[in-house]
């Protein structure tokens, strides 16, 4: 008994703690930082992900009303020349807008603060910012709780699987149920709320997102198939769980979803010859 609950309690400390890693490391986490200017210590948050079609609010707290703030901004992996916005101040922020894009459309943005001739940058390098759309909360909510109780599982049955076969058949099981649930039902719509696109994996696309849920999938139906073959269980289980928790440790839409701006600009050009 005291067994089974600590297997419980470290599958779900490993689960939660790989999570929180592959969140905060991903690309798509906001840039947080302080710079000193002047006697003022500034701290900031820069986002790095916008859901919705609405222009994203830069604002950066800055009690010193003698500092200014411009920002510049250009469209990603373009030729498009920078365009500068001077920050207006509200109270003690100051505020630029960065413009809607369509969906996977990103922006570089540069954000400067400066006193009396002198001019630093929030950032060492600009900050690249995703546009997506909103996904419901009745799509995202199960497709989270999905993914997040199959990789908890799967390094439960990865656990048992050395103490009792039979419980663990059925951990593996709902694993797959899981999986298949959260990343090949829900997932898909996630993808298409977000993005325009229900799947943008192979063969349609390099899209790691999606890539590494197929990856885990697919381990999974190998161990599942060499288990009930009783072919070196113990071995598959334990790569399907390991695989997964790799696939877990991937940070968050690295190599996800990205608008081709070079080709919206040709298509665009294309329609207005056609019209």
């Amino acid at each position: 008994m005291k067994k089974n609950v600590f297997f419980w309690i470290l599958a779900f400390v490993i689960t939660v703690a790989s999570a929180y890693y592959q969140r905060v490391t991903g690309p798509t986490y906001p840039l947080a930082g302080r710079i000193k200017l002047g006697n003022e210590e500034i701290k900031f948050i820069l986002d790095r992900s916008h859901s919705g079609f609405s222009n994203n609010e830069v604002k950066v707290k800055v009690t010193d009303k003698n500092i200014a703030g411009t920002m510049l901004w250009k469209r990603y992996k373009t030729e498009d020349e920078w365009t500068k916005v001077e920050m207006v101040r509200s109270n003690d922020s100051l505020l630029a807008e960065l413009p809607a894009q369509p969906s996977a459309g990103k922006l570089m943005y540069n954000v400067r603060m400066s006193l009396k001739g002198k001019e630093v940058s929030l950032s060492e390098q600009p900050v690249v910012i995703r546009f997506k759309g909103d996904v419901p909360l009745w799509i995202l909510i199960p497709h989270v709780l999905f993914m997040f109780s199959a990789m908890l599982l799967s390094t439960r049955t990865a656990f048992e699987i050395f103490t009792d076969a039979v419980k663990a058949k059925k951990y593996m099981l709902v694993t797959v149920a899981f999986l298949l649930l959260g990343g090949f039902v829900f997932g898909p719509f996630v993808q298409k709320y977000a993005f325009g696109e229900y799947w943008t994996g192979v063969p349609f696309g390099y899209d790691l997102t999606d890539n590494k849920t197929l990856i885990a999938l697919v381990g999974w139906i190998i161990a599942a198939v060499m288990f009930l073959k009783k072919k070196n269980e113990k071995f598959w289980i334990t790569f399907a769980a390991l695989l997964m928790l790799a696939v877990f440790l991937i940070p968050h839409s690295v190599l996800g979803s990205e608008l081709d701006y070079k080709k919206l600009d040709a298509d665009r050009t294309n329609t207005e010859i056609i019209e």
